[in-house]
């Protein structure tokens, strides 16, 4: 007999919670972060954008990253 413990870890193809959607995190009305205004900034550069607008939450910067680096490889 033996006391293994399932590791969920180590399924072949594991769940995961690293992608949720930035309209469910918990602090996604939370000002964004200076990597986000950052990256923001070089994304709409690269893609001839104007830079964001200063007052975006964290799910709102989160977004719109998601929408520039689109952009950008589709280009």
């Amino acid at each position: 007999m033996t006391d293994q413990v399932h590791n969920p870890k180590l399924d072949e193809h594991p769940g995961s919670n690293a992608e949720k959607d930035p309209a469910n995190w918990v602090s996604g009305g939370e000002p964004m972060t200076g990597a986000q205004a950052s990256y923001l900034t070089t994304l709409s550069e690269e893609v001839g954008e104007e830079p964001p607008a200063e007052d975006l939450t964290k799910a709102e910067a989160s977004q719109r990253i998601d929408a520039l680096k689109h952009a950008r490889d589709d280009a």
